[in-house]
């Protein structure tokens, strides 16, 4: 069964085919991935890495964690399951809804 670890700590100019070949060193890697920001692409610093088996995974946080990649040290830990967050709320922030920017003006 895979595992999926999380990988902080990226330098912003790591790729996955880098972070996929250091976890290879540990066993066989199904996938290596680098969060990105949504609006300008660049790496957020920090990735997932699935492993094929458990044992790979603990061999990978135990060779990885603390070391460093391209001159960061990593943090190299099992990954957590997302937990569920309350629905965003769109708009601008409110305000005061008087539409004449606080002058007192009768409508």
């Amino acid at each position: 069964m895979a595992k999926r670890l999380y990988v902080g700590g990226l330098p912003y100019t790591t790729s996955e085919e880098t972070l996929r070949d250091a976890f290879s060193k540990a066993g066989a890697v199904a996938n290596a991935s680098i969060v990105t920001d949504k609006m300008t692409g660049r790496s957020r610093g920090f990735g997932f890495v699935e492993m094929e088996n458990d044992g790979d995974a603990d061999k990978a946080i135990e060779m990885l964690n603390g070391k460093e990649l391209e001159g960061r040290t990593l943090t190299v830990n099992e990954a957590r399951p997302l937990e569920a967050r309350a629905p965003r709320r769109g708009g601008f922030g409110g305000g005061r809804g008087d539409f004449g920017g606080g002058r007192g003006g009768n409508w």
